[in-house]
């Protein structure tokens, strides 16, 4: 609904709001290719609050104002979809699971698995997280390299699929695992190209994705043929759609089993090998971090009731997805006219707004590049503008699994720092980024017994 900006003026026309200039055909592609997340910055810094900016033929709208942002996810939510070039890239993938889905069929499914995130259900998850966290580190030798992102990733799917599926995938892990790296290399270079290569089309790429594809539903058909024989637990995500009174079709359950696989574990993967990292780069961060788990832990494993006796581990993971979020880049797409900052958002603008802008932003944090997981605290938190700091989005569709999530890292990093700790091999971190943000390569570190 198109209005007046606060102070009763019209608003002004989408084409005054600033931006960089670009080539007349490509645009801004050029810049963004060659460093986006540096694009995404120079844009806030140098345009303002609200800037406006094209990759090819796509034209894009970036707020990094936290008001902006909570105006599109919260208090205007029912005015902005993902939009088509988020539905174009994932739904090949996820079909029409919780990531793609729209309007009351989404909040049908939303609320159909909510319980298996209620906070009672997460209470039995953490032995699952701890145990699978030993596991990993049993296999890691003192002193010998190991690439920590992919033994993330290997641990957070492992983890998702017991928990939130009730079933051991650990015989197909690593197959799962490439299928899963094969989607998100597809979603890296899909997202916002500037030039579209058809589905059908018989690139090797697209090859690799079908192939992925197949393998990821054989694990999901795998999954619904066992709730089917009766080994689902009535609270996991299978059982629960099961037993909806108007069950979906099993394409429908296949659906949500992929998206949950995918988005239940890569962002966690990366936020444990980005705050590892972060912790081995700061010596003094993490004896703190280890002194804490001597203190509270004793040596014993952790537990899910240890938690709110770990507030500096709780601080280590806010402060490290604040300086490398996973999801560092959120769109939208306005379905119907809107007022931002003064000036009229036309139906069908792409609307953007960047964690990594917002969680680095020198108006909101003193020393941004800074790893202080101590400014994390209650007072601090409580001054904190909205949505100057949103690891898991907001409004209506605010990451369903961020109590997961944030329980999860928690219990790894207290299961595995008490023993072990981990010398990164890199100076600085390079990124790829996709969907989330994705290291460029391997990230190398060496365990050591702490």
């Amino acid at each position: 609904m198109t209005t007046a900006d606060s102070s009763g003026s019209s608003p002004r026309p989408f084409a005054d709001i600033p931006g960089p200039e670009g080539d007349p055909l490509l645009g801004n592609t050029a810049e963004f290719v060659d460093d986006q997340l540096g694009f995404y910055t120079r844009v806030a810094r140098t345009h303002g609050p609200i800037a406006r900016y094209s990759i090819g033929r796509y034209e894009f709208l970036q707020v990094s104002d936290p008001e902006y942002v909570q105006q599109v996810l919260v208090r205007n939510n029912q005015a902005y979809t993902k939009g088509e070039r988020f539905q174009s890239t994932l739904r090949p993938a996820l079909g029409n699971g919780l990531l793609t889905s729209e309007g009351s069929f989404w909040r049908s499914q939303r609320h159909a698995v909510e319980p298996a995130f209620h906070p009672d259900a997460l209470q039995g998850f953490g032995d699952v997280m701890v145990e699978a966290t030993e596991r990993l580190c049993a296999e890691w030798t003192a002193g010998h390299q190991r690439d920590i992102h992919d033994d993330m990733m290997s641990l957070t799917v492992e983890i998702a699929a017991e928990a939130l599926f009730d079933i051991d995938i650990r015989d197909e892990e690593e197959a799962i695992a490439d299928a899963l790296e094969t989607v998100m290399d597809r979603a890296t270079k899909r997202i916002r190209r500037p030039i579209d290569i058809p589905d059908w089309a018989p690139t090797p790429g697209n090859r690799r994705f079908d192939r992925a594809m197949d393998d990821l539903h054989a694990v999901a058909d795998r999954i619904i043929d066992q709730h089917e024989e009766g080994t689902g637990n009535g609270i996991d995500v299978v059982s629960l759609l099961q037993s909806k009174d108007d069950p979906p079709s099993r394409e429908q359950i296949r659906d949500e089993v992929v998206t949950i696989l995918l988005a239940g574990h890569e962002t966690t993967a990366l936020a444990l090998t980005y705050t590892l990292h972060l912790l081995s780069e700061n010596p003094r961060q993490r004896a703190a971090l280890q002194a804490e788990l001597d203190d509270v832990l004793g040596g014993d494993r952790p537990t899910v009731a240890d938690l709110p006796d770990l507030p500096y581990t709780e601080q280590v993971v806010k402060e490290g997805m604040r300086i490398y979020p996973p999801v560092y880049d959120l769109i939208r797409e306005a379905a119907e006219p809107d007022v931002i900052g003064g000036y009229r958002i036309p139906e069908g603008t792409s609307v953007t707004f960047q964690q990594w802008v917002l969680h680095r932003d020198p108006r909101l944090y003193d020393d941004p590049l800074e790893f202080r997981p101590g400014r994390w605290t209650d007072g601090f938190e409580r001054e904190l503008s909205a949505f100057a700091y949103f690891p898991f989005g907001g409004g209506p569709r605010r990451c369903i699994g961020d109590r997961f999530a944030m329980m999860e890292a928690r219990l790894v990093l207290a299961t595995m720092l008490q023993d072990w700790t981990v010398e990164s091999t890199v100076d600085e971190l390079s990124f790829a980024p996709s969907l989330t943000l994705r290291p460029d390569g391997p990230v190398e570190m060496i365990p050591r017994r702490a």
